[in-house]
């Protein structure tokens, strides 16, 4: 996986995943070449049964997948048993979306007076006006921003590279964290080695996602938005309201960095409910 370029957190969840199994077919008498098509069903359904969700076990199926195809590139196997394991259809959901006012709500009742709240601030305007992931937000680095083009390069899933741009207030935020807020952030670190993060926590070191989804808390929070709205939630508001603008879905998925449009096609599926919800409020034969 390491020489496919996988991302580390991916290729720690199919260890883990491969790890499972290993203990499931190690209580049934099986080794790693010993498993049929059947066995592998059968760990499928018992992962079901200790109420996994789809989502999860589709994964778990994946890792499994992946595991004996490399055995077969290694020609311990002649054939992936996996392979004839069908991957459970996922539940269809939508996620949840704010209104334009909402964001705008959430983003300017972040104070912008000390280090820490000129961070967030600049965090999360950066997190909305680029449709960030929260793990891309806490590995920018300074040296990522070019200000005079208004882009940054962005690291995204398999370590893959894009330039997105974002907009004026995101760019007047950073601009103010990094000459009142970094500089003093930074200051704080103990170590001798400069930090490149672009955000920094109070100790002056690289952030964590779990601080990121923590601190959006805390904002959304004090604006009344309401539980359930993580970094994640930005990203989709983000990328419905390019849609709702007008911007084209094969744009959409470069800017969020999807590697396949049917991932970006979720937010087809959220405009259509909208326009439904206007048609059977306004249409007179509806």
């Amino acid at each position: 996986m390491r020489a496919r370029d996988m991302a580390e957190k991916t290729r720690r969840a199919y260890g883990a995943d491969i790890e499972q199994l290993a203990e499931w077919a190690a209580r049934q008498g099986l080794g790693p070449l010993d498993t049929t098509p059947r066995m592998l069903r059968r760990f499928a359904g018992v992962l079901s049964e200790r109420g996994l969700g789809k989502t999860s076990v589709a994964r778990k199926i994946a890792s499994t997948r992946a595991f004996y195809r490399h055995l077969v590139e290694r020609g311990e196997l002649s054939a992936n048993p996996a392979d004839l394991v069908a991957t459970p259809k996922k539940d269809s959901y939508l996620p949840r979306v704010l209104k334009p006012g909402e964001v705008a709500d959430v983003l300017d009742r972040i104070p912008a007076r000390s280090p820490l709240e000129l961070r967030d601030r600049a965090m999360f305007e950066l997190a909305y006006g680029a449709g960030l992931r929260a793990e891309e937000v806490v590995n920018l680095d300074v040296s990522d921003l070019e200000a005079d083009a208004e882009e940054l390069r962005v690291t995204g899933k398999g370590s893959k590279t894009r330039i997105i741009p974002a907009g004026e207030p995101a760019w007047r935020a950073i601009e103010s964290y990094l000459d009142r807020g970094r500089p003093k952030l930074a200051s704080a670190s103990a170590g001798e080695r400069v930090e490149p993060a672009l955000f920094l926590s109070k100790t002056g070191r690289r952030l964590s996602t779990s601080d990121v989804r923590r601190r959006l808390r805390l904002a959304t929070n004090r604006a009344g938005a309401g539980a359930g709205v993580s970094p994640h939630t930005l990203r989709h508001s983000f990328a419905t309201h390019l849609l709702e603008g007008g911007a084209d879905l094969r744009s959409i998925q470069e800017l969020l960095g999807h590697a396949s449009i049917s991932t970006t096609q979720t937010y087809t599926r959220i405009e259509s409910k909208r326009l439904k919800r206007a048609y059977l409020q306004a249409h007179p034969r509806a």
